[in-house]
């Protein structure tokens, strides 16, 4: 089976491969933001630096893509190659039994018209953090993905609740399970990293603050109760910090340690989570967040945003995390803060808890299977 993927260049997308590492499936993959390889050893085609100008730029053309994108669109096959002309060559040259889309707005609906002249061409759509969720609440982004899901043939979620969503949405096609986005995690190996619970002494908090990000929350509710803090030896660690979040520390002069969005590696980031006791996450939109599979599997107390009831998928409040109902709430997460640092039996007994779910849910090599079962089925109904 000819298997083409399309993605941006991510540790998802690569974990991902790695899991076909030893199929007899012929693997490509097409750069589709034209972002550079991926880093792997896994043996596949990779089209990559496709994107070239047909002219010079011409003056206006950033403007015009700014201010009247709709018009630029119609121009912009005279002036560059696009992603459908690439695209379609690709399918012509490569000729694969299936498409893989990972995430629907750069990756899935751009190139929606050309799989549309390939009916014969099975699709399979991966659906990413905020795809349905956030963006159907926006008209055209809406029309965009109804449009899309009635072509697509299969999809794979990393939650329940966006299967949902999109059978709301008019996908008529079969779903293919829940699978975290990352797949699984190499339990043995990374039991290394894990600390006694007994000496964790870090509160790690992801410091994304952007459209659905709400990172500051978490650490104006930090602030609030800074003193509680303080008295029971904890230090405050935020990682993937965006520039608000960094700001906001130094000019009230926390001593909080931070990283910025390319500050850790993924191993580094594993091994920080193996020795926090506590990892707050706080969104207003997401799917299934690694980075809460991640505290799980290494054993830290998880704080979570629940946006659409998609982290109640796999955390019950009060007894392996808490939950934060309203991510814009100071208040409601220095309350948790508060209580998940009061209640050490709580934090105990999570652990136990997480402990199973990562065992049952999130372990490599269960989901490494899941997979290849994915494909298998594709390719059994192609021989039907």
């Amino acid at each position: 089976m000819k298997l083409l993927l399309l993605s941006m260049p991510s540790i998802h997308v690569v974990r991902w491969i790695e899991n076909l590492k030893d199929t007899t499936i012929d693997l490509y993959w097409f750069d589709i933001l034209n972002r550079g390889e991926l880093a792997t050893e896994v043996n596949l085609v990779q089209i990559t630096n496709w994107h070239k100008r047909k002219r010079s730029p011409i003056k206006g053309e950033y403007w015009l893509s700014k201010k009247l994108p709709s018009l630029h669109q119609k121009i912009q096959p005279f002036l560059e190659v696009t992603v459908e002309e690439k695209f379609r060559e690709i399918l012509q040259s490569i000729q694969p039994d299936v498409v893989h889309s990972f995430e629907m707005h750069s990756s899935t609906i751009p190139i929606l018209k050309v799989m549309n002249d390939f009916p014969s061409i099975k699709w399979v759509y991966s659906c990413w953090g905020s795809d349905l969720f956030y963006y159907q609440n926006f008209p055209q982004k809406n029309t965009q993905i109804k449009a899309t899901l009635q072509r697509i043939n299969y999809m794979h979620t990393d939650c329940q609740r966006d299967y949902e969503i999109a059978k709301q949405l008019g996908f008529t096609g079969k779903h293919l399970g829940i699978i975290p986005g990352g797949t699984g995690y190499k339990l043995a190996e990374l039991e290394a990293y894990k600390k006694p619970h007994n000496s964790r002494n870090i509160i790690l908090v992801k410091g994304y603050q952007h459209h659905v990000g709400r990172g500051i929350n978490i650490i104006k509710a930090l602030h609030q109760i800074n003193a509680k803090v303080e008295q029971n030896n904890l230090k405050v660690v935020v990682f993937g910090a965006h520039q608000p979040v960094i700001d906001y520390i130094n000019q009230n002069q926390l001593k909080y340690e931070y990283f910025d969005r390319h500050g850790l590696s993924h191993q580094e980031l594993l091994q920080l989570m193996g020795e926090s006791l506590i990892c707050i996450g706080n969104s207003t939109s997401d799917g299934m967040p690694n980075t809460l599979l991640e505290a799980i599997v290494m054993g830290a107390f998880p704080i979570q945003s629940n946006p659409g009831n998609v982290t109640s998928e796999i955390i019950q409040n009060a007894i392996n995390g808490l939950l934060i109902e309203n991510p814009d709430s100071v208040e409601e997460i220095a309350s948790h803060v508060f209580s998940a640092i009061n209640s050490k039996e709580m934090l105990e007994n999570a652990v136990v808890v997480n402990q199973q779910i990562a065992i049952n849910r999130l372990e490599y090599a269960l989901n490494k299977q899941k997979v290849i079962d994915l494909y298998l089925q594709i390719e059994k109904e192609l021989c039907e």
